[in-house]
């Protein structure tokens, strides 16, 4: 059987070179075999810094502001449950495309700093996180989905070895 493909490039040489590019593969892969991904899939990662994320928000999401990560889902995947059907394989790859995630180095560290812990582990959060929204997940409001959604990180970064 085929492995996961990742492509994980940053938007400029260096940009975010202290943050530890195998961990982020390990999450990752992480994530999809705690919820089941037993297909062979790719995912796509960008690394950028607030300017390049904010752009993006603002051509995607018409949001004018920096985030942390971004999340572009290729599948329409319910959480938990993951069925995709035989027609969303890539037929030249053999993989199905499962998304696109867009990480802000700035944000990261930003992050790390005001929560206290490494960059690597606030990347290893976001990392686990945009992996569930790419197999379906949301935490629009306040309601189950985000409670189901969070315990999902917390477990997945946990079987990690990245408790909080």
């Amino acid at each position: 059987m085929k492995s996961h493909k990742l492509y994980i490039r940053r938007a400029r040489p260096g940009l975010g070179k202290a943050l530890d590019v195998r961990l982020l593969r390990y999450c990752v892969r992480k994530a999809l075999g705690a919820e089941g991904v037993d297909r062979p899939c790719e995912v796509s990662v960008l690394i950028t810094d607030d300017a390049g994320i904010r752009e993006i928000n603002r051509e995607f999401r018409d949001k004018d502001a920096p985030t942390d990560v971004l999340s572009f889902p290729m599948q329409m995947l319910s959480p938990g449950d993951f069925k995709p059907g035989l027609t969303e394989v890539d037929p030249e790859t053999g993989l199905l495309p499962l998304g696109d995630i867009v990480l802000s180095a700035d944000r990261i560290a930003d992050q790390a700093a005001r929560f206290g812990h490494s960059a690597d582990r606030e990347m290893a959060y976001l990392v686990v996180h945009s992996v569930l929204h790419l197999l379906g997940y949301d935490h629009m409001d306040e309601g189950p989905d985000k409670r189901l959604m969070r315990a999902r990180e917390k477990a997945i970064l946990r079987e990690a070895g990245l408790p909080e």
